[in-house]
């Protein structure tokens, strides 16, 4: 009886430019014939095409493997033992482990590896080691290459950043995309409002503007993490930073973080779409790191206040009697000592920030100035129509449905599984419905309360130092630094 064969034939980038030989159809062609000569029923034919001899997630080769610890069929045939891996931790695994135990024979026509052949073990070893080292060479000569790009300037990135869009003439070169450039710098003024990254996240969701990440058809939501990243993005400014990130080796997917000091940055790279002076002044806000409240407000002298007498932090601290509600703010020192460092220093924070306000407009009317917002802004095009947006994602709500009723008539769908994405989608409905009516109630967005006052605050203001209260007077000193 006829033993059965699975043919196997994959190629990938690391095959460009090399004999036509290496084509799908080539191998299968090769391999088919070889298959006849020796009279084996060819039992299946497994092809990964684009995949790289390393990676162990093949989809076909997986299959193939799960088919011979099955027992349907006894040789496995190949091209080349590089075309079955060129990873000498998987030759050793299967070709010298599993295959003996499944009881199958492995064979490459052009390498003449065949396991039944005794004393052919070395030369399937040696032809290990010497596709690994092919590999490893190729990596970094690509690693090289891209590097060399990096430094030249010629984007290498698969997506545009979030406000730009590819250059179609050129792909490597960004240009600025005017529908979504209007969000980032409304991002930007936002936050030298001091409104925090919560809260502006709030109001682009309330104002329905589709989110970074490909999620134009209304599903997704920003938060304050999309939010941040943009804002601590210095491509914004016009300076191209690529190789943040690199994989850990080539025979892994996996990544790790490059120090900073590290990235490869190209400045003036592209059109910028944040001043590079107002991106810097958005970095020294975000340095300060200050905390925000449930709600995504930042307290105005949120990253100033300090301990006149120890240079501390002042940080919240429990309350002694009175409203329980009220807020204080304590030594930083003192608070983490339990008071074995430094005294309390308490003052609270409604009483500091009048104090505060009343002698920084006392300096602004000397100057002729007064302290007050500035103008609301607000998002250009069509993009700020929040019921237009709403408007639509209904539409996509409603088509999703239609469509979900046919999938489960054609069977594609289990009942369970149509019941669970019938109620997902009527709870998306039932959430845009509701920013609808508020569309059209034209229920302004709210303001942050305090963010303009702080960005004020943060111009003037080195730090606030607060000095202890006497005990006998309950005078307290507050000293305010100005910037020069």
């Amino acid at each position: 009886m006829d033993e059965a064969c699975a043919i196997y034939c994959r190629i990938s980038r690391e095959d460009e430019g090399r004999d036509e030989s290496e084509s799908i159809s080539n191998q299968r062609a090769l391999l088919m014939e070889y298959a006849f000569a020796q009279h084996w029923l060819v039992a299946g034919i497994y092809v990964d095409e684009d995949m790289s001899g390393m990676n162990r997630e093949r989809p076909r080769w997986n299959a193939m493997l799960r088919d011979a610890q099955r027992g349907r069929f006894s040789i496995i045939l190949c091209k080349t033992q590089s075309r079955f891996t060129r990873d000498m931790e998987m030759v050793e695994k299967y070709i010298h482990g599993l295959f003996p135990q499944w009881g199958i024979r492995f064979v490459a026509v052009v390498d003449h590896v065949d396991t039944q052949v005794r004393g052919n073990k070395k030369a399937r070893q040696i032809n290990g080691l010497i596709n690994e080292w092919y590999l490893e060479d190729l990596s970094e000569n690509i690693r090289s290459v891209l590097e060399h790009k990096r430094r030249c300037g010629e984007y290498l990135g698969s997506r545009p950043l979030y406000g730009y869009r590819k250059d179609p003439d050129d792909r490597h070169r960004l240009l600025v995309d005017e529908d979504t450039a209007p969000v980032v710098r409304w991002i930007y003024g936002q936050a030298l409002q001091g409104c925090g990254k919560h809260a502006i996240a709030q109001r682009l969701n309330a104002m329905a503007v589709p989110p970074p990440g490909g999620n134009r058809d209304g599903w997704g939501l920003w938060n304050k993490t999309t939010v941040g990243r943009i804002l601590r993005n210095e491509m914004y400014a016009g300076t191209l930073v690529q190789g943040k990130s690199r994989r850990v080796s080539y025979k892994s997917t996996k990544t790790m973080a490059v120090p900073q000091e590290a990235w490869v940055r190209v400045p003036g790279h592209h059109e910028a779409i944040i001043p590079p002076e107002v991106f810097a002044r958005v970095q020294a806000l975000q340095d300060a790191r200050p905390r925000a409240d449930g709600r995504g407000d930042i307290h105005p002298l949120a990253g100033l206040v300090r301990c006149m007498d120890c240079g501390a932090a002042m940080v919240r601290g429990k309350n002694r009697g009175g409203d329980a509600g009220t807020a204080y703010l304590v030594c930083r020192r003192y608070h983490l000592s339990g008071g074995a460092q430094c005294t309390r220093h308490g003052v609270r924070m409604d009483a500091l920030t009048a104090a505060v306000r009343q002698e920084v407009e006392r300096l602004l009317a000397e100057a002729g100035c007064a302290l007050c917002p500035p103008p609301a802004a607000s998002l250009p095009r069509q993009r700020a129509n929040t019921s237009e947006g709403v408007q639509q994602a209904l539409a996509l709500c409603d088509k999703a449905l239609a469509s979900l009723y046919m999938d489960k008539v054609k069977g594609i769908l289990s009942e369970e599984e149509f019941l669970r994405l019938r109620q997902d989608i009527a709870q998306r409905r039932e959430t845009w419905m509701g920013r609808l009516q508020e569309a059209e109630e034209e229920a302004p967005v709210p303001e942050n309360g305090t963010g303009w006052l702080r960005a004020w605050f943060l111009s003037l203001l080195e730090t606030v130092r607060i000095g202890e209260a006497d005990r006998s007077t309950g005078e307290q000193r507050i000293l305010l630094c100005w910037k020069v």
